[in-house]
């Protein structure tokens, strides 16, 4: 795809190339990177990838419903939305959430031109499966809307309100969440309706039964396997089916979730094709419209926050209260999972800079991985402009109570060696990773400046020897550790939004 750039100047033969290549992968691979397909229409003056994007629309209804929610997203560069209807060809209306201020993207005429050729190019039964899908899920999103008047009632009062709406939306066949286009969804908990905490927005949480093939539950076994035994249920010899939680929010651009979480997934294939034993749960986000996406929420995970409100006094206290002491064999696989999944964050989140570390935006799962979530900053921005955040990652004193108590301990020293062959593994992928940051360099999200595809290659050190590298991230961990400027944000998160630590 970065053959596509303009660095290459639709040279024929180059041009010729990255369409056999693209047309060579199979659709699965090719969903891996529907971001940056949709940016790559900016550069498109011969209309290859328009070309592409059409035919791979054709046999596959499911690329195409991804690429027309990424389309959406990207039309405009504002938060906040509206729904309007829009008639495209063959006076099939359709949904759309528009700014109510628009600021509309350069690549918007080429976004509307290839969304109205797609969906004119529908078979009759791909048309009524993508009306069925859009209503569905334009219902559920317009909850988030119906909410807004109620923003300063009680919880109480907005809890019944979604509750009302869930009621009303019937689930016809087939349909599915945009962040879960392997599973469908044959059920929804009417009663499960959550407003969450905005100070102008009215996100809210659902949840739905969703039924997917055993092959495509892998990930979510391992985040279950040590929750609830009624989280799953077999009705079928190939299928199960999940209770599957969601945030909906509008008004939230989400589209820099959605590249943090792709990069993260990457980073999760290079450990993988190494046989590193590290843990990291990309978690998926969709946006589908100016400001609007989908969430899934973490199973059977809770964040520090939550902790610190049930008066718990520290992460090692947490372990000891729900594994056991720490001799026994399950605080010992709660520990081993712990240090597996510190690994591989931490060495992520120097890479990609992830901000906004506070302890709100920090899990712990049930099998005692800890998980991070909301990605709202990252690259070169922080909040408020001002990098509170200086230390590379975060690295709290009682993260390191739960990995043995000191640097001295056999589990610390296990993670310090796995966040070097983390590392030491990320190294010999960097350009690759690169690329997909720069392909959406010019998506408009604020996370870039000029600069950050460079920064994001120096933080590889690549100037330096793999003994070298290995010092390099060693002396990351010991900046990170016991950080001053990592409590004063939390004292800062504490003070402003009362948030625990």
């Amino acid at each position: 795809m970065t053959l596509f750039l303009p660095v290459y100047r639709n040279h024929p033969y180059l041009i010729q190339y990255a369409m056999r290549a693209l047309e060579s992968h199979s659709v699965d691979v090719t969903f891996f990177y529907v971001p940056q397909i949709v940016q790559t229409l900016r550069y498109d003056a011969l209309g290859y990838v328009e070309r592409y994007i059409l035919e791979t629309a054709q046999f596959s209804q499911l690329f195409a419903h991804q690429i027309i929610w990424n389309m959406k997203a990207n039309a405009y560069r504002d938060d906040d939305c509206q729904i309007v209807r829009i008639f495209f060809p063959r006076f099939l209306c359709v949904s759309l959430l528009l700014t109510t201020q628009p600021k509309p993207d350069p690549i918007k005429p080429t976004l509307d031109k290839v969304m109205a050729h797609m969906i004119d190019s529908f078979s009759e039964a791909d048309r009524e499966f993508y009306e069925r899908e859009f209503t569905f899920f334009d219902e559920v999103t317009s909850i988030s809307g119906k909410l807004k008047p109620l923003i300063k009632r009680s919880k109480p009062e907005k809890k019944q309100k979604i509750e009302e709406e869930l009621r009303k939306i019937k689930v016809e066949v087939g349909v599915y969440l945009p962040s879960n286009p392997d599973g469908v969804v044959i059920g929804i908990d009417r009663k499960s309706g959550k407003p969450l905490q905005s100070h102008a927005k009215a996100p809210f949480m659902a949840t739905f039964r969703i039924r997917k093939n055993k092959g495509n539950v892998e990930e979510t076994e391992e985040m279950i396997e040590a929750g609830d035994a009624d989280n799953k249920g077999v009705t079928q010899p190939n299928t199960i089916e999940i209770w599957q939680s969601a945030i909906f929010k509008v008004g939230d651009d989400c589209r820099q979730d959605v590249l943090a979480l792709q990069m993260i997934a990457a980073f999760r294939g290079i450990f993988q094709s190494v046989g590193l034993d590290v843990y990291v749960f990309p978690y998926r986000v969709t946006a589908t419209a100016p400001g609007c996406g989908v969430i899934d929420v973490l199973p059977n995970a809770i964040s520090r926050d939550m902790l610190g409100r049930e008066a718990v006094n520290g992460l090692y206290d947490y372990f000891v209260s729900k594994y056991g002491n720490e001799d026994s064999l399950r605080f010992q696989q709660a520990r081993n999972n712990f240090v597996k999944s510190m690994a591989a964050y931490s060495v992520i989140s120097f890479l990609l800079q992830f901000k906004d570390r506070h302890n709100g935006n920090i899990m712990i799962d049930d099998a005692g991985h800890i998980l991070h979530i909301d990605f709202g900053f990252c690259f070169d921005i922080a909040p408020g402009g001002i990098k509170f955040e200086r230390a590379p990652f975060k690295l709290t004193s009682e993260m390191v109570a739960v990995m043995g108590g000191s640097p001295d301990h056999q589990a610390f020293k296990w993670f310090e060696e796995l966040c070097v062959k983390a590392f030491l593994a990320s190294r010999q992928y960097s350009e690759k990773l690169s690329q997909i940051v720069l392909l959406m360099m010019d998506s408009g999200l604020p996370c870039f400046k000029p600069e950050s595809v460079k920064h994001f290659k120096e933080r590889f050190v690549l100037d330096k020897s793999e003994r070298e590298a290995a010092e390099f991230m060693r002396g990351l961990i010991k900046r990170s550790y016991g950080s001053y400027s990592t409590g004063i944000y939390d004292q800062f998160q504490l003070l402003t939004n009362g948030i625990p630590y």
